[in-house]
C-alpha cells in the first residue's frame, strides 16, 4: 500500500526526517508514536507533498515523491492536520465538501461520500448549517476527520487527534475510529500520537519515530525505573 524508501526530509536547512525506510499494508491501523519535535507532522506532510524529501515514497506500488501536492488526494488519500485548519465563515458542511468540490466529484459520488461521513459521525449532520468558526476545537476536531473521509478511501492520516480533546470527545472521537473500521475493512489508517495509550486496542501496528528515525514500538507506556 505504502512504502518509503530511504526517506530524508528537512525544514530549511534542518533534518528533520533521516533514511526512514518502511512499508504499511493495506487496511492496517498504525500508530506512528514519537514526542513533540521527533517528526511525526513533517513526515505526514511529506506523504502529502507538502516538503521537499529525498528518496522515494511508493502508494499502491507507483512513485508519488515527485507528484504535485494536488494530485495526491485523488488517490484516495485523506489527511486530517493536527490543527484542523476549519475554514470559520464556512458552515460545517460546507467545510466537509471542500475537497470533494476541489477533486471535482461528481454530485452522486459526493453525496454518496458525504453519507458515508456523516454514517461514521451522526452529529456533524445535526450541525451541518452552523458556521464552522462557532464550533468547538473537540468538534472542529470531528469536522477534520469527515473532511479528511471526503477524499480517504484507502489511505487515512490522522496528525494528533486527540490532543487538546476532553475524556469524553477523545472517547468520541475513537468511537468514530472504531466505525470507519467496522464499515470499511479495506482503508488503511495511519494516526500519530504523543500518548502511546489513546491507541492501545485499537491500532494494529506500532511505528516509534524519534529524531527523525522510525523503528518498530510498542504501546505499552514507559515504566520508570525502580
Amino acid at each position: 500500500m505504502l512504502e518509503l524508501r530511504n526517506v530524508d526530509a528537512a525544514i530549511g536547512i534542518i533534518p528533520i526526517l533521516r533514511n526512514l525506510t518502511f512499508r504499511v499494508d493495506a487496511a492496517e491501523t498504525v500508530a506512528l508514536i514519537g514526542r513533540n519535535g521527533a517528526g511525526k507532522t513533517t513526515l505526514l506532510r511529506s506523504l502529502m507533498g507538502f516538503t521537499n524529501v529525498t528518496g522515494e515514497i511508493l502508494f499502491e506500488d507507483r512513485p508519488i515523491h515527485d507528484m504535485h501536492p494536488s494530485k495526491r488526494p485523488g488517490l484516495g488519500i485523506g489527511y486530517a492536520p493536527e490543527d484542523r485548519r476549519l475554514f470559520s465563515a464556512f458552515t460545517v458542511e460546507e467545510n466537509i465538501l471542500l475537497p470533494a468540490q476541489s477533486a471535482r466529484l461528481d454530485a452522486a459520488e459526493t453525496a454518496r461520500r458525504l453519507d458515508r461521513a456523516y454514517a461514521i459521525l451522526p452529529e456533524l449532520r445535526e450541525m451541518a448549517g452552523r458556521p464552522a468558526g462557532n464550533v468547538s476545537g473537540g468538534q472542529g476536531k470531528m469536522v477534520a476527520l469527515a473532511r479528511a473521509l471526503m477524499l480517504g478511501t484507502k489511505l487515512l492520516m490522522l496528525d494528533e487527534p486527540f490532543q487538546g480533546l476532553a475524556p469524553a470527545l477523545a472517547r468520541r472521537y475513537a468511537d468514530a475510529l472504531r466505525a470507519l473500521r467496522d464499515a470499511d475493512r479495506s482503508v488503511t489508517l495511519i494516526i500519530t500520537e504523543s500518548n502511546p495509550s489513546l491507541l492501545r486496542g485499537f491500532a494494529g501496528r506500532t511505528l516509534v519515530i524519534e529524531r527523525g528515525e522510525i523503528s518498530e514500538g510498542s504501546l505499552e507506556p514507559e515504566r520508570a525505573n525502580a
